[in-house]
């Protein structure tokens, strides 16, 4: 029986052949990299809410620091999530975003993270330096994903094409 001798690949074709995207490997590095401007722009958010709610706490109270606080973080997450992060450069788009990120934002970042830094601080004793840290740990994955699949999410649907065959 005659043994098969292995193929011998040029470098060219090993070139080419390496060159060649894989389309989940590409998703993901996509995915990856996308993912890690959201912790950037979310970086942006905490940090300067964090400073001025820790800064504002004493002189005005927990309530109004943590509005203002939030106020300038959320704005300035706007900004970055739309045009940076989810590249949501549509005009027509700009309305929808707006909506669903004020009502998104009005339940969680101020109802939802006044409960959590209230609580923590009230039954557990942890005061609001120690629970932002604490909350914004649970909105890293809760905002990540509501962000992508509905605050975000582009509102135009791709135009279809339509073949005709003679």
């Amino acid at each position: 029986m005659k043994q098969k001798t292995p193929k011998k690949t040029t470098p060219k074709k090993a070139a080419t052949r390496s060159k060649r995207k894989n389309p989940a490997h590409s998703r993901f590095k996509k995915r990856a990299i996308q993912f890690g401007e959201y912790m950037i722009s979310g970086g942006v958010w905490f940090w300067s809410g964090y400073v001025l709610i820790v800064v504002l706490d004493g002189p005005i109270g927990l309530f109004w620091a943590n509005l203002i606080g939030n106020a300038v973080g959320i704005s300035l997450n706007f900004i970055l999530n739309r045009l940076w992060v989810f590249k949501t450069k549509e005009k027509e788009n700009i309305e929808h975003s707006v909506v669903r990120y004020v009502i998104y934002t009005a339940l969680n970042a101020f109802l939802l993270n006044y409960l959590i830094l209230y609580s923590l601080d009230t039954y557990v004793g942890l005061p609001p330096e120690i629970g932002q840290f604490i909350a914004s740990a649970f909105f890293t994955g809760w905002n990540w994903f509501w962000y992508q699949h509905w605050v975000f999410r582009s509102t135009t649907k791709p135009k279809r094409v339509r073949h005709h065959t003679p």
